[in-house]
């Protein structure tokens, strides 16, 4: 016997595997019996070009907020971080949770005008398995199988009561993509997708337009859109991605009118909007987690005490104090809404502000004064602020500390490919803490390039393998400790994000994780 997708959603509100929803200025929701108007530009101030469109390998949320208006995956999250269908009508799970059937929407259709079978579904899977960091989630697959072009089946070795959980991430989407491009390398696919625009105009270092895709195939189990799944609707003609690395130049932009929606507004700039009936301010809480990433395969990080040291110097109302940014002190690596929720039990590693333990502990480690690089980039200010400050917490404690300043796109690509000369960068993980475990697993191996840590590989096994709540539990906490005791993430604050538009330009911008234009309209 097998379990149908709701049944799945169901059980999965009772272990608590979907997670928390944001807390957001009040928007009207969406009415599906509106009539909006069909055409226009939406002009978005973005902080940043794309790195890649290449979803099997991106992770930043300059790449995957274009990238999710292109591409499509088989089930996708909702407004409130539930699983819900997508390009799959249906799921199916067996009762040893080892083999998982999907049904297909018939008559999607790819940019390219060609209809997505399951042929296309099992090639990107393959793909997928091929070139992305994140790859290790389909390590335990014994094999995907296309019985008929409508229906994809994938089997495991073993259980994992999590898996479909797992194809609902929105970093390193499970997008599917035409199967002639199963052999194409990372970073170089044809960017053709089954998503309600498609790829316009692309200029490095200045703007990216995105085109509505007239033969768009909607899933209309929906009245309307939810989150990234439902009903989706292309009113604009198209969306114009203006890379705008300053804040200052990003808010001029919204008050002159060079601009109908900008993101990444600075607390202390968002007040330049007040007494302006046409512009609108959303505040969304909790939205990321700032944490710092040390680099376990370089330089004097290598040494676990060292980043220990670096961990005890942590001085978090400092730090949160010159972010200039919408954030609170936390300790945890998931929300106190999660079942997953620890309590105190990270506390003690958290905002230690003690340079006498570090000290201490860089002379056990033999620490000579070696140069530790710091990374960081000009486009997020919160970010280098934050790396300003750990600079001189650091050196209060004798290290040797040098502060290396990128633009993003490198900051980023650094910490996700090991390149680059750094030991320690910071950066905001958003979907991860609110759907927990299995969507952090990939960001604790590959941002600090932990290798063979037999702790967290038996941890991680653990918590797949098991279809008890309460073991999954008891894996996380030995995952956390671990993350947190080896210092391969150092966490700063859970933080929010502030977004504005222009309400006499724009209708039906509502907040979510991830800025979506689909059922936008023009005024």
């Amino acid at each position: 016997m097998t379990k149908s997708l709701s049944h799945l959603l169901r059980r999965a509100a009772l272990v608590g595997t979907a997670l928390v929803a944001l807390s957001v200025a009040a928007v009207a929701p969406f009415d599906a019996d509106a009539q909006p108007r069909r055409g226009g530009t939406a002009t978005y101030a973005y902080i940043s070009g794309p790195g890649t469109l290449d979803p099997h390998v991106a992770s930043s949320m300059v790449e995957l907020e274009v990238i999710h208006h292109l591409f499509e995956t088989l089930v996708a999250m909702d407004e409130k971080y539930n699983t819900r269908p997508s390009l799959a009508s249906n799921a199916t799970a067996s009762p040893d949770a080892k083999t998982f059937t999907f049904t297909l929407r018939k008559g999607v259709k790819f940019h390219n005008g060609k209809e997505m079978t399951s042929a296309d579904v099992l090639a990107s899977f393959e793909r997928y398995k091929k070139v992305s960091p994140n790859a290790s989630v389909l390590a335990d697959v014994e094999s995907f199988e296309a019985p008929d072009p409508y229906t994809f089946v994938v089997k495991l070795k073993s259980p994992n009561a999590v898996f479909i959980d797992v194809l609902k991430s929105p970093v390193y989407p499970f997008a599917i993509l035409p199967a002639d491009q199963k052999d194409k390398a990372a970073r170089e696919v044809d960017i053709v997708g089954t998503g309600p625009f498609t790829l316009g105009e692309w200029v490095k270092d200045s703007h990216l337009v995105i085109k509505r895709f007239d033969n768009y195939v909607a899933d209309e189990s929906m009245p309307g859109p939810d989150g990234l799944a439902g009903r989706k609707t292309a009113y604009l003609d198209q969306v114009r991605y203006n890379f705008v690395p300053e804040a200052n130049a990003r808010v001029a932009a919204l008050q002159s009118g060079g601009a109908d929606v900008i993101n990444d507004i600075p607390v202390a700039l968002a007040k330049r909007f007040e007494g302006r009936s046409d512009l609108t301010t959303l505040s969304i809480f909790p939205y990321c987690m700032q944490v710092y990433v040390v680099n376990t395969q370089q330089g004097a990080t290598r040494n676990p005490l060292v980043r220990q040291a670096i961990l005890a110097t942590v001085n978090a109302e400092e730090i949160i104090g010159a972010m200039n940014a919408v954030a609170k002190p936390s300790h945890s690596l998931v929300y106190a809404s999660s079942p997953y929720y620890q309590g105190d039990a990270m506390k003690p590693y958290y905002d230690q502000k003690n340079p006498k333990k570090a000290k201490e502990l860089l002379k056990q480690a033999g620490y000579n004064g070696e140069k530790i690089t710091l990374q960081t980039n000009s486009n997020y200010p919160n970010m280098k602020d934050a790396i300003l400050v750990l600079s001189e917490l650091m050196k209060e404690a004798g290290m040797n500390v040098s502060v290396d300043v990128v633009d993003w796109t490198t900051n980023a690509s650094n910490m996700q490919r090991g390149t680059g000369t750094w030991n320690v960068s910071t950066t905001s993980f958003c979907s991860n803490p609110l759907l927990g475990p299995q969507q952090w697993r990939v960001m604790f191996y590959t941002f600090p390039q932990v290798k063979d840590d037999a702790v967290l590989d038996a941890a991680y096994a653990q918590f797949y393998g098991s279809l008890d709540l309460s073991k999954r539990v008891a894996a996380w906490a030995e995952i956390e400790k671990r993350v947190i005791e080896q210092a391969y993430m150092i966490k700063i604050a859970d933080t929010g994000a502030l977004r504005a538009f222009n309400n006499k330009k724009i209708e039906n911008f509502t907040p979510y994780y991830l800025v979506r234009f689909w059922n936008v309209s023009a005024k």
